[in-house]
């Protein structure tokens, strides 16, 4: 099943996001540790989930993407779900504790991101 533009571009994109992030957060980049580090402790979130579970899930959601795009369509539609459960759950744990940082609208962003990916995944479109 071929699969249409908008579908390729989002999990293109969902792919690079979560890529990068997953990586950013195993390597404890920089940068990225600036506004993240005290989002985790607002949040509670110890500092040595950021290898497993957060960078690794991320990783492997871009993994799946890219395994969908690639023929693997089942392995899509899974990482693409999951993305979507990781990132309700990445919410919740920012709204427990009313935390409105940067990372609160990243993870908006990326729920967006996976959802749009899922809800366009040729495996899931319904055909007449």
């Amino acid at each position: 099943m071929p699969h249409s533009t908008a579908y390729v571009v989002t999990a293109l994109v969902t792919i690079a996001c979560n890529a990068f992030s997953g990586f950013a957060a195993m390597t404890r980049l920089e940068p990225v540790m600036r506004s993240l580090g005290p989002a985790l402790d607002r949040t509670g979130v110890p500092r040595s989930w950021l290898v497993w579970p957060i960078g690794t899930l991320k990783a492997a959601g871009a993994a799946g993407l890219t395994l969908g795009l690639l023929g693997v369509p089942l392995a899509g539609t899974a990482a693409a779900a999951g993305l979507v459960l990781y990132f309700v759950c990445a919410l919740y744990t920012h709204l427990r504790v009313a935390d409105r940082s940067p990372q609160f609208y990243l993870a908006i962003g990326f729920l967006a991101l996976a959802a749009g990916t899922l809800a366009l995944d040729p495996a899931l479109v319904l055909r007449p």
